[in-house]
């Protein structure tokens, strides 16, 4: 268990962190993004409001001289550092004019097919390869530019590689750190379990000799005296707690042995019909139906002895919830590489849903008012659950129908 939950810690840990470094990342980047796209389609507005090109201005302009308002508000550079072309098309799609002397990676050629491209689309602005582009109507006709945006792409890539880079690198650094402070995180929790298990057990054992005592003491005195309900009282009140008792030192040796538990390749088919086969008297006795549904020659990896204690927990707590004439029934089935373990009962009561989700919860009972006509402790489930968690599987609670109850265990095939 300290294990797993060593692995939770780390791995809740690093979830949260590349979730954290993933959305600043992708923020700075989209903000990037946004500013180059931005700054492209304000170069572009310029150049459509002036027939393809970059207005002419003084050095008025761009310094403190008295002199009109410059149009824009320019850098003196932009026009020099800008690389862009322009393709002029009639209402028909044909070619009147192309302007390529602002850029020299492209001629008329491959202009008139970038603009043909655009045309196909049906887009009036966007990205074309490395171009951005704008297209408007110019005095009936239509005028598409193309801003080359090479360089504000490529340092957008860089920049984003770069992030990538730094983050994967982050998250790697920080994994190593948390997996080698987590047991020093965790110590405290795991000593505390450590402790709470060594009581429980060490408890237990303490508490059995004087029940037996007790109940030693109580036979010997029934044989005197003769049948008396005060001691038949305290017989049954004895062997309660030695049943609980019991349950409470296989729950903790369970939860200890989760990863010590020795494991072989066993037929689970014949161990959960021998398991089950008392419980085909128990079941007349009582006046209940019991059907088994028992798939042969089904395999898991793991401890017979565990799955056959795990089979009669769950068998014991159908017929003990299920009301007189009842049925409970068991099956067993494999499902591509998972085998099936259900057993199930009616209930007389409705089952609510807030009982199936605490259910394997120690000293938890769905119905308080029967205790005492069951004898249960509230214990079985839990141990139930350590059984398959100790094989690496899932048990889970379910009600179809809310008059039936049904507990389902999956486990992988061997």
């Amino acid at each position: 268990m300290i294990r797993k939950l060593k692995t939770r810690f780390i791995a809740l840990s690093m979830t949260a962190l590349a979730v954290l470094l993933i959305l600043i990342v992708a923020g700075m980047n989209l903000i990037s993004y946004h500013a180059l796209v931005s700054e492209a389609d304000e170069t572009l507005s310029i150049l459509a409001q002036n027939e393809g090109r970059f207005p002419e201005m003084n050095k008025n302009d761009f310094f403190d001289i008295p002199g009109p308002e410059p149009p824009h508000d320019l850098s003196p550079e932009l026009p020099f550092e800008s690389r862009y072309f322009s393709v002029l098309l009639n209402d028909a799609g044909g070619i009147i004019l192309t302007e390529t002397s602002k850029i020299a990676s492209v001629d008329t050629e491959a202009a008139i097919d970038y603009a043909n491209q655009v045309v196909s689309r049906g887009k009036t602005q966007g990205f074309l390869k490395q171009f951005r582009f704008i297209c408007y109507d110019d005095n009936e006709n239509i005028r598409i530019i193309f801003l080359d945006c090479s360089r504000t792409l490529d340092n957008f890539r860089t920049f984003l590689y770069a992030s990538l880079t730094m983050t994967l690198l982050g998250i790697v650094a920080v994994f190593f750190v948390i997996f080698f402070f987590a047991g020093k995180i965790i110590r405290p929790i795991a000593e505390s379990y450590e402790k709470q298990k060594r009581f429980i057990t060490d408890a237990s054992h303490e508490i059995k000799t004087p029940l037996t005592i007790i109940g030693a003491n109580a036979d010997i005195l029934e044989m005197e005296l003769g049948e008396n309900e005060s001691l038949s009282d305290i017989l049954q009140q004895t062997k309660r707690l030695k049943a609980l008792t019991d349950d409470l030192v296989t729950l903790a040796r369970m939860e200890e042995a989760e990863d010590a538990m020795q494991k072989i390749v066993f037929p689970l088919s014949e161990v959960v019909a021998e398991a089950a086969q008392p419980y085909h008297k128990l079941a007349a006795q009582q006046g209940k139906a019991f059907a088994c549904h028992i798939q042969p020659l089904l395999s898991v990896n793991g401890n017979d002895g565990a799955i056959a204690k795990l089979v009669s927990i769950l068998l014991d707590n159908a017929f003990k919830y299920s009301p007189p004439g009842g049925t409970v029934t068991l099956d067993l089935e494999q499902q591509n590489r998972t085998v099936y373990l259900s057993v199930s009962n009616n209930t007389d009561t409705p089952v609510r849903p807030e009982s199936l989700t605490r259910i394997f919860d120690r000293f938890y009972r769905a119905d308080e008012s029967r205790n005492s006509e069951t004898g249960g402790h509230g214990i079985g489930l839990s141990i139930a659950r350590a059984v398959v968690a100790a094989h690496g599987g899932k048990i889970q609670a379910l009600s179809p129908d809310g008059r039936t109850f049904q507990i389902t265990v999956a486990l992988a095939v061997a």
